[in-house]
């Protein structure tokens, strides 16, 4: 894992120093240990971790916008947050899921990476967290991985980003199409799509994509709406304007 860890983020142009490979190396063992009676991620071999969640993860520092106040909504097991804050520790980061469990693990992981400092915990659905004054509108960048389609994240994330700040989200071969279906949305939230970054996974065949989106307006404040609302009823047929 080292070797991977040292070469990979070398061909990303983000070297790591040996604390933070040792550190994710931490974050690995006890990721597959929690892994046993927590459901995780399905990815457990060394090799598939390193380059589907370490690297994969890292990739988004290319885009220049994480920065500052960071939060990752539906951080799951912590990607791509986590690694952000290990490679970038001058981040403040975080962390928010819907799962008791896996935000027990994340506090868990945290401590056994020895990260303790500027990073925080949210036991919380999106949709709830984001009507809260201590979260919404509060960050520079958000970040969010494997969560949900282009709309439905829009309308969960976006009301998190401070004026001037990003959403980052990361997608795979589908993105253009989501993103098709989800200008509108995107647009009635207050975000503009600023660019599709294209990055290549190290020692993969992998090609995925961020999409990044900056928050130029304020969201209203009836969005996101409650209640699984935002993956039933088009964002378009509930905003009306005030």
């Amino acid at each position: 894992m080292y070797e991977l860890l040292k070469k990979g983020s070398d061909m990303l142009g983000l070297p790591l120093d040996d604390d933070k490979i040792n550190s994710l190396i931490k974050y690995y063992e006890i990721l597959t240990e929690r892994n046993k009676v927590v459901n995780l991620t399905r990815i457990t071999e060394p090799e598939d971790v390193v380059t589907k969640h370490f690297l994969d993860s890292m990739t988004t520092l290319l885009t220049e916008k994480v920065k500052g106040d960071v939060i990752d909504v539906g951080t799951g097991a912590g990607f791509p947050g986590l690694v952000l804050k290990c490679a970038k520790p001058e981040i403040s980061l975080t962390l928010l899921d819907s799962l008791n469990k896996r935000i027990t693990f994340l506090k868990d992981a945290a401590q056994c990476m020895g990260i303790t400092d500027g990073i925080s915990f949210v036991h919380s659905r999106a949709e709830d967290a984001a009507h809260d004054s201590a979260y919404r509108e509060k960050f520079d960048t958000v970040v969010s991985r494997a969560v949900a389609n282009m709309k439905t994240l829009a309308e969960w994330c976006l009301p998190y980003v401070k004026i001037g700040g990003y959403l980052l989200a990361l997608k795979g071969p589908l993105a253009e199409s989501e993103l098709d279906d989800a200008k509108r949305a995107i647009e009635i939230l207050g975000g503009q799509v600023e660019d599709i970054f294209t990055v290549d996974i190290p020692f993969t065949e992998l090609e995925h994509k961020i999409i990044i989106i900056k928050k130029l307006r304020h969201t209203p404040t009836q969005f996101p709406r409650k209640g699984g609302k935002a993956t039933s009823i088009p964002i378009e047929k509930a905003y009306k304007k005030r």
